[in-house]
Protein backbone atom coordinates (compact mmCIF):
# COMPACT_ATOMS: atom_id res chain seq x y z
CA UNK A 1 0.00 0.00 0.00
CA UNK A 2 2.79 2.44 0.88
CA UNK A 3 4.50 1.70 -2.43
CA UNK A 4 1.36 2.61 -4.41
CA UNK A 5 0.88 5.78 -2.37
CA UNK A 6 4.49 6.84 -3.06
CA UNK A 7 4.09 6.18 -6.80
CA UNK A 8 0.88 8.21 -6.86
CA UNK A 9 2.58 11.16 -5.14
CA UNK A 10 5.52 11.09 -7.57
CA UNK A 11 3.15 10.93 -10.55
CA UNK A 12 1.15 13.91 -9.26
CA UNK A 13 4.31 15.97 -8.79
CA UNK A 14 5.50 15.15 -12.32
CA UNK A 15 2.15 16.15 -13.81
CA UNK A 16 2.14 19.44 -11.86
CA UNK A 17 5.66 20.29 -13.07
CA UNK A 18 4.75 19.50 -16.67
CA UNK A 19 1.63 21.68 -16.47
CA UNK A 20 3.60 24.59 -14.99
CA UNK A 21 6.21 24.36 -17.72
CA UNK A 22 3.53 24.22 -20.40
CA UNK A 23 1.91 27.38 -18.99
CA UNK A 24 5.26 29.19 -18.92
CA UNK A 25 5.95 28.25 -22.52
CA UNK A 26 2.44 29.28 -23.48
CA UNK A 27 3.04 32.64 -21.83
CA UNK A 28 6.28 33.08 -23.78
CA UNK A 29 4.56 32.23 -27.03
CA UNK A 30 1.81 34.70 -26.18
CA UNK A 31 4.38 37.51 -25.79
CA UNK A 32 6.01 36.52 -29.09
CA UNK A 33 2.63 36.55 -30.82
CA UNK A 34 1.91 39.95 -29.27
CA UNK A 35 5.17 41.36 -30.58
CA UNK A 36 4.53 39.84 -34.02
CA UNK A 37 1.12 41.49 -34.18
CA UNK A 38 2.34 44.85 -32.81
CA UNK A 39 6.15 45.13 -32.49
CA UNK A 40 7.60 46.87 -29.46
CA UNK A 41 9.17 49.55 -31.66
CA UNK A 42 5.64 50.51 -32.79
CA UNK A 43 4.10 50.38 -29.31
CA UNK A 44 6.89 52.53 -27.78
CA UNK A 45 7.36 55.67 -29.86
CA UNK A 46 11.06 56.39 -30.56
CA UNK A 47 12.51 59.87 -30.07
CA UNK A 48 14.51 60.51 -33.25
CA UNK A 49 15.11 63.24 -35.80
CA UNK A 50 15.45 67.01 -35.66
CA UNK A 51 12.51 69.36 -35.34
CA UNK A 52 14.46 72.07 -37.19
CA UNK A 53 17.38 71.88 -39.61
CA UNK A 54 19.62 74.94 -40.03
CA UNK A 55 21.83 74.09 -43.03
CA UNK A 56 21.66 76.72 -45.78
CA UNK A 57 19.22 78.96 -43.89
CA UNK A 58 19.39 82.51 -42.59
CA UNK A 59 18.51 83.28 -38.97
CA UNK A 60 17.22 86.72 -37.94
CA UNK A 61 17.38 87.24 -34.16
CA UNK A 62 16.08 90.33 -32.35
CA UNK A 63 16.70 90.39 -28.61
CA UNK A 64 17.70 92.37 -25.55
CA UNK A 65 20.69 92.09 -23.22
CA UNK A 66 21.37 93.25 -19.68
CA UNK A 67 24.75 93.70 -18.01
CA UNK A 68 25.63 91.71 -14.88
CA UNK A 69 27.42 93.14 -11.81
CA UNK A 70 28.08 96.52 -13.39
CA UNK A 71 29.50 98.90 -10.79
CA UNK A 72 28.36 102.24 -12.22
CA UNK A 73 26.00 101.69 -15.16
CA UNK A 74 23.55 98.87 -15.83
CA UNK A 75 23.23 98.51 -19.59
CA UNK A 76 20.04 97.43 -21.35
CA UNK A 77 20.98 96.57 -24.90
CA UNK A 78 18.53 95.95 -27.77
CA UNK A 79 20.25 93.84 -30.43
CA UNK A 80 19.64 92.45 -33.90
CA UNK A 81 21.70 89.59 -35.34
CA UNK A 82 21.82 87.97 -38.77
CA UNK A 83 23.32 84.48 -39.00
CA UNK A 84 23.98 82.19 -41.96
CA UNK A 85 24.29 78.46 -41.23
CA UNK A 86 26.77 76.58 -43.43
CA UNK A 87 25.57 73.29 -41.94
CA UNK A 88 24.16 71.99 -38.64
CA UNK A 89 27.44 72.70 -36.83
CA UNK A 90 28.97 75.96 -38.11
CA UNK A 91 27.63 79.44 -38.85
CA UNK A 92 28.76 83.05 -39.30
CA UNK A 93 26.93 85.94 -37.67
CA UNK A 94 26.89 89.75 -37.63
CA UNK A 95 25.08 91.85 -35.02
CA UNK A 96 24.34 95.43 -34.03
CA UNK A 97 23.25 96.76 -30.64
CA UNK A 98 22.90 99.90 -28.59
CA UNK A 99 23.62 100.07 -24.86
CA UNK A 100 21.15 102.18 -22.86
CA UNK A 101 23.03 103.01 -19.65
CA UNK A 102 21.16 103.44 -16.35
CA UNK A 103 22.94 104.37 -13.09
CA UNK A 104 23.16 101.06 -11.25
CA UNK A 105 23.58 102.28 -7.67
CA UNK A 106 25.90 99.37 -6.90
CA UNK A 107 28.74 101.77 -6.07
CA UNK A 108 28.65 104.72 -3.68
CA UNK A 109 30.66 107.93 -3.48
CA UNK A 110 32.01 108.67 0.00
CA UNK A 111 33.22 112.10 1.12
CA UNK A 112 35.37 112.76 4.21
CA UNK A 113 34.43 115.30 6.86
CA UNK A 114 35.52 118.84 6.00
CA UNK A 115 34.77 122.37 7.12
CA UNK A 116 31.05 122.62 7.70
CA UNK A 117 30.33 119.20 6.18
CA UNK A 118 29.93 115.75 7.67
CA UNK A 119 31.36 112.57 6.26
CA UNK A 120 28.98 110.30 4.38
CA UNK A 121 28.30 108.10 1.39
CA UNK A 122 25.63 108.36 -1.30
CA UNK A 123 24.78 106.80 -4.63
CA UNK A 124 26.36 108.74 -7.49
CA UNK A 125 24.29 110.75 -9.94
CA UNK A 126 24.55 110.48 -13.71
CA UNK A 127 26.06 113.97 -13.93
CA UNK A 128 28.76 113.05 -11.43
CA UNK A 129 29.60 109.78 -13.19
CA UNK A 130 29.69 111.53 -16.55
CA UNK A 131 31.96 114.30 -15.27
CA UNK A 132 34.34 111.73 -13.77
CA UNK A 133 34.28 109.64 -16.96
CA UNK A 134 33.15 106.53 -15.04
CA UNK A 135 33.60 103.10 -16.59
CA UNK A 136 30.87 101.16 -18.37
CA UNK A 137 28.75 103.77 -20.11
CA UNK A 138 27.70 101.94 -23.25
CA UNK A 139 26.76 103.05 -26.74
CA UNK A 140 26.52 101.75 -30.29
CA UNK A 141 28.31 98.45 -30.98
CA UNK A 142 28.83 96.00 -33.82
CA UNK A 143 29.99 92.40 -33.71
CA UNK A 144 31.02 89.57 -36.02
CA UNK A 145 31.47 86.00 -34.91
CA UNK A 146 31.73 82.34 -35.78
CA UNK A 147 29.32 79.91 -34.11
CA UNK A 148 29.74 76.21 -33.40
CA UNK A 149 26.76 74.08 -32.39
CA UNK A 150 28.11 70.78 -30.99
CA UNK A 151 25.01 69.61 -29.10
CA UNK A 152 21.40 68.84 -30.07
CA UNK A 153 19.08 67.48 -27.42
CA UNK A 154 15.50 66.90 -26.31
CA UNK A 155 13.76 67.23 -22.97
CA UNK A 156 10.71 65.06 -22.29
CA UNK A 157 7.59 67.06 -21.49
CA UNK A 158 4.01 65.97 -20.76
CA UNK A 159 1.75 63.97 -23.13
CA UNK A 160 4.68 62.50 -25.10
CA UNK A 161 5.86 65.97 -26.13
CA UNK A 162 9.53 66.92 -26.34
CA UNK A 163 11.32 70.26 -26.12
CA UNK A 164 14.09 70.35 -28.73
CA UNK A 165 17.17 72.53 -28.22
CA UNK A 166 20.75 73.01 -29.29
CA UNK A 167 23.75 74.56 -27.58
CA UNK A 168 26.27 76.77 -29.37
CA UNK A 169 29.46 78.65 -28.66
CA UNK A 170 30.47 81.95 -30.30
CA UNK A 171 33.66 83.98 -30.62
CA UNK A 172 34.60 87.06 -32.62
CA UNK A 173 35.64 90.74 -32.64
CA UNK A 174 33.50 93.51 -31.16
CA UNK A 175 33.51 97.15 -32.33
CA UNK A 176 31.99 99.51 -29.79
CA UNK A 177 31.60 103.08 -28.62
CA UNK A 178 31.61 104.01 -24.95
CA UNK A 179 31.57 106.96 -22.58
CA UNK A 180 29.85 110.35 -22.82
CA UNK A 181 31.94 111.27 -25.88
CA UNK A 182 31.27 107.99 -27.76
CA UNK A 183 34.91 106.96 -27.96
CA UNK A 184 35.63 104.08 -30.34
CA UNK A 185 37.46 100.88 -29.40
CA UNK A 186 37.88 97.34 -30.66
CA UNK A 187 37.55 94.30 -28.41
CA UNK A 188 36.21 90.79 -28.53
CA UNK A 189 33.35 88.70 -27.28
CA UNK A 190 32.91 85.06 -26.35
CA UNK A 191 29.63 83.46 -25.49
CA UNK A 192 27.54 80.35 -25.04
CA UNK A 193 23.86 80.08 -25.86
CA UNK A 194 20.86 77.83 -26.33
CA UNK A 195 18.15 77.74 -28.99
CA UNK A 196 14.82 76.38 -27.75
CA UNK A 197 12.88 75.23 -30.80
CA UNK A 198 9.20 76.21 -30.99
CA UNK A 199 8.54 74.91 -34.50
CA UNK A 200 10.38 74.46 -37.81
CA UNK A 201 11.28 78.14 -38.18
CA UNK A 202 10.98 79.81 -34.75
CA UNK A 203 13.18 79.54 -31.64
CA UNK A 204 13.74 81.26 -28.30
CA UNK A 205 17.40 82.13 -27.66
CA UNK A 206 19.18 82.53 -24.32
CA UNK A 207 22.83 83.60 -24.18
CA UNK A 208 25.62 84.49 -21.77
CA UNK A 209 28.32 86.68 -23.30
CA UNK A 210 31.56 88.23 -22.10
CA UNK A 211 32.60 91.43 -23.89
CA UNK A 212 36.30 92.26 -23.48
CA UNK A 213 37.80 95.64 -24.36
CA UNK A 214 40.07 98.48 -23.20
CA UNK A 215 38.42 101.67 -21.95
CA UNK A 216 40.32 104.95 -21.62
CA UNK A 217 39.72 106.83 -18.37
CA UNK A 218 42.40 109.52 -18.41
CA UNK A 219 41.80 112.15 -21.09
CA UNK A 220 45.19 113.81 -20.58
CA UNK A 221 47.52 110.92 -19.81
CA UNK A 222 45.77 108.24 -21.90
CA UNK A 223 45.40 105.67 -19.12
CA UNK A 224 43.26 102.65 -19.97
CA UNK A 225 41.44 99.97 -18.04
CA UNK A 226 40.64 96.42 -19.16
CA UNK A 227 36.88 95.85 -19.15
CA UNK A 228 35.33 92.42 -18.72
CA UNK A 229 31.58 92.92 -19.20
CA UNK A 230 29.18 90.01 -18.69
CA UNK A 231 25.85 90.23 -20.54
CA UNK A 232 22.72 88.07 -20.38
CA UNK A 233 20.67 87.99 -23.59
CA UNK A 234 17.11 86.86 -24.27
CA UNK A 235 15.44 86.90 -27.67
CA UNK A 236 13.76 85.02 -30.46
CA UNK A 237 15.02 83.94 -33.85
CA UNK A 238 13.31 83.23 -37.17
CA UNK A 239 14.74 81.00 -39.89
CA UNK A 240 14.41 81.74 -43.61
CA UNK A 241 13.30 80.07 -45.76
CA UNK A 242 10.52 78.96 -43.42
CA UNK A 243 10.67 75.36 -44.65
CA UNK A 244 13.56 72.97 -45.20
CA UNK A 245 14.23 69.67 -46.90
CA UNK A 246 15.17 66.84 -44.49
CA UNK A 247 18.74 65.72 -45.10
Amino acid sequence: MMRWALLAALLAAALAHAQSRTEDEAGDVSEVDKDRASPLRERVRPVTGHLLLMKGRFEVAPGVGISIKDAFFTKYQPTLALTYHFNEDFAASASVGYGISIVSGAAQICTPASSGMTAGCAAPTRDLLTSKNAFGQGGLNFGAELQWSPLYGKIAMIAEKFLHFNMYGAIGPQFLMYGPNSQFTVGGNVGVGFRWFINRWLTVRTELRDVLYLEKFGESDGQTSFRNQLMMHLGVSMFFPLTFEPG
